[in-house]
């Protein structure tokens, strides 16, 4: 399955951190996302960043959420987007054996960021807020793995899947009207946004995009992810 593109592709990705450290970040203020508040409305959009003028309160805001110990030697980094197709193959098959064989074994960590293409994924900024607010519960990979289960019964919704969402988080066994009163605000917008624009700043191409300590692999390619994820393990025992 073709991976989704991202409008603006840029060249390829040199290392992690490097770009990270020497990127600037300008005009944050200006971006042209919606700007939506609380009382009661759910923002489906990101929203503008204030304050943040350089790459380093840009990564700092960008909170990803991890998976294993992450003093592993291994970090696996994806972008993604919950409404994208492509990353719920990741997510549902190459995912799970990558936790099996590397993560649950204490040989690699797993990071994710969220990247909503909002220009072809209407649903995506909310689901990746819907993910957020079951982490404030503690649930954040459960929800993430039932988003993406159930992803071809909300993805061509209509209108925004709301009430979908928290039926996934009361089967789930959360507090479903905190749940729902957290869905229906701008909590976590600011993360998510910063989590996009982090990947629009790193050059981001599409989604998912898998970084493999700092090296750019195919996504959907489950040999070339176990290799790069091998040659990082022995790497770091020479």
């Amino acid at each position: 399955m073709a991976a989704q593109k991202s409008p603006g592709a840029g060249s390829s990705l040199r290392t992690f951190y490097i770009v990270l450290a020497v990127v600037a970040v300008g005009g944050l203020a200006a971006l042209g996302y919606a700007v939506l508040g609380g009382g009661g409305e759910a923002a489906t959009e990101p929203v503008e960043l204030e304050g943040v003028a350089s790459a380093r309160q840009l990564y700092e805001l960008a909170k990803p959420e991890v998976l294993g110990d992450p003093s592993t030697p291994v970090k696996i980094v994806e972008f993604g987007d919950f409404q994208c197709p492509g990353c719920r193959s990741f997510a549902m098959q190459i995912k799970p054996v990558l936790k099996e064989r590397f993560v649950d074994t204490g040989k690699a960590h797993f990071v994710y960021y969220d990247f909503p293409l909002m220009e072809i994924h209407p649903h995506a900024f909310l689901a990746a807020r819907a993910a957020r607010c079951a982490a404030d519960q503690g649930r954040y990979w459960d929800y993430h793995d039932l988003v993406f289960a159930r992803q071809s019964m909300w993805s061509y919704s209509r209108t925004a899947p709301i009430g979908t969402f928290t039926e996934y988080a009361k089967e789930l066994g959360l507090d479903s009207g905190a749940f729902e009163s957290c869905l229906k605000s701008d909590a976590h917008a600011d993360v998510v946004t910063a989590n996009r624009r982090l990947g629009e700043e790193l050059r981001i191409a599409a989604t998912p995009t898998l970084i493999v300590n700092n090296r750019r692999v195919d996504a959907l390619s489950l040999n070339a992810i176990v290799e790069a994820i091998e040659a990082s393990l022995r790497e770091g025992d020479a």
